[in-house]
């Protein structure tokens, strides 16, 4: 699977992006996708994440100001983010897992970066 992820800029801090990841084959057949953050210095961290059956989970720093969702038509998941801080700078990027035969297999796509910034 070949993820490609997209969105990322300059914005101000309060201001709104969204990131998208595209997926080069269905995402149903993906267990799990989700997005990884790693500023500068520090490791890479999970940033949300969504089920194939849309279920959802979030970092504690972003809950109630970033929302991940999936759209299986287009295979693209996406993160949508508000209410952005300097403290969200960092490269993000997207993560599928799929299970097989009680195999993790797992796929990372290229960075997005995101600079929050006045």
């Amino acid at each position: 699977v070949q993820l490609q992820a997209s969105g990322g800029g300059l914005v101000q801090p309060g201001g709104s992006l969204r990131l998208s990841c595209s997926a080069s084959e269905s995402i149903s057949s993906l267990n799990v996708m989700g997005w990884y953050r790693q500023a500068p210095g520090k490791k890479r961290d999970l940033v949300a994440a969504i089920t194939s059956d849309s279920s959802t989970n979030y970092a504690d720093s972003v809950k109630g100001r970033f929302t991940i969702s999936r759209d299986n038509a287009r295979n693209t998941v996406y993160l949508h983010m508000n209410s952005l801080k300097p403290e969200d700078t960092a490269v993000y990027y997207c993560n599928a897992l799929r299970l097989l035969s009680y195999t993790t297999h797992e796929y990372w796509g290229q960075g997005t970066l995101v600079t929050v910034s006045s």
